[in-house]
């Protein structure tokens, strides 16, 4: 992805939802998006899809899936590519799931588009990613209705789906959303197993930072429809080198913490995105801008995100390692 942007017009203005991101992604790796909702995290992989309404949203930048660029692609082709090539777990499966149609015909049918097979070998794809899924008694189960299936059996009925076409990426959305942490276990731990056996790229959209440390590579946390800040996930759940990531982990409960111990909160709430600020788009938000030395301004100058590790901010990298050094790790411990 390179400089992607993706505006919506409404009556208020233009919302820049993305307004310039930019990562890669390699084969049989997961990279962990974070940030809180609105950053950005959803309508930036929806756009991969194709998945946007042309009639009031501007797409720019450019999207390339093994070699295919995917922003100017026509409908026609990018429906051969949906849920062949790329697919996506959606947050919420009982709303991405059709009630009028069995489990197993909504499974079956990515596998009868994109492959050509007929409705009796379709049907046994069906079963057998229900079984690989962990659904008991699944050649049953494939003619049940989404109403049929429990919270966390829907999800993994959506995974199924998902991966019937073995997609070279998947997009997982709030996979976890709404289930009880043994379930939510399951499901990652099966996501990790069939990325093994099928080779995929994963995409995994959370503001769950223990679901990060889990299950992903790479980290890339997005602020007001930009990043800012990416790494391997030990770089930056360990070694973190922006404020805005700083308050991510400080406002998480720790397992080895004091019990009465408060949660310390990031203050004040995003800037709204028909009028984004002129510079860092967290300074508002900021416990640091006054630390700032130099010509930069953190209210007028935006930061860039320099290529690889690294972090948009205009503090520099002896006083990210003191600041967090000094009053950010011993929160954390």
């Amino acid at each position: 992805m390179r400089d992607l942007r993706v505006h919506f017009r409404t009556e208020d203005g233009v919302v820049k939802a993305v307004d310039g991101l930019s990562f890669d992604l390699e084969r049989g790796r997961t990279l962990g998006i974070v940030g809180e909702s609105g950053s950005g995290k959803s309508v930036a992989n929806q756009a991969v899809l194709g998945l946007h309404d042309p009639a009031n949203t501007r797409v720019s930048g450019e999207i390339h899936l093994d070699g295919q660029e995917l922003t100017t692609t026509g409908e026609r082709k990018l429906e051969r590519l949906r849920g062949n090539k790329v697919a996506m777990i959606f947050q919420d499966p009982l709303t991405a799931l059709s009630p009028y149609h069995t489990v197993g015909r909504q499974i079956a049918e990515p596998f009868r588009k994109h492959r050509g097979a007929g409705r009796r070998e379709a049907r046994e794809r069906a079963v057998e990613m229900l079984g690989k899924v962990g659904i008991p008694n699944p050649r049953k189960r494939v003619d049940d209705y989404p109403h049929q299936f429990s919270g966390g059996m829907r999800q993994r009925a959506m995974i199924a789906m998902a991966l019937v076409c073995d997609p070279d990426l998947l997009i997982a959305d709030e996979p976890t959303t709404a289930l009880d942490v043994t379930v939510q276990a399951q499901i990652l731990d099966l996501l990790m197993e069939l990325q093994q056996e099928f080779g995929s790229a994963i995409i995994m959209i959370t503001h769950d930072l223990g679901v990060v440390s889990q299950v992903s590579d790479d980290v890339l946390v997005m602020y007001a429809g930009r990043a800012v800040e990416r790494g391997t996930v030990h770089e930056v759940l360990h070694r973190p080198q922006h404020p805005y990531t700083w308050g991510l982990l400080t406002s998480m409960p720790r397992l080895t913490g004091d019990v009465g111990q408060e949660l310390v909160p990031i203050g004040g709430t995003p800037p709204s995105l028909l009028h984004a600020p002129p510079g860092c788009p967290f300074a508002p938000r900021c416990a640091f801008p006054g630390e700032v030395a130099g010509p930069a301004s953190c209210e007028t100058d935006r930061p860039a995100l320099p290529e690889g590790r690294g972090a948009a901010c205009h503090l520099s990298a002896e006083q990210k390692r003191t600041f967090f050094v000094e009053r950010i790790q011993p929160r954390l411990r």
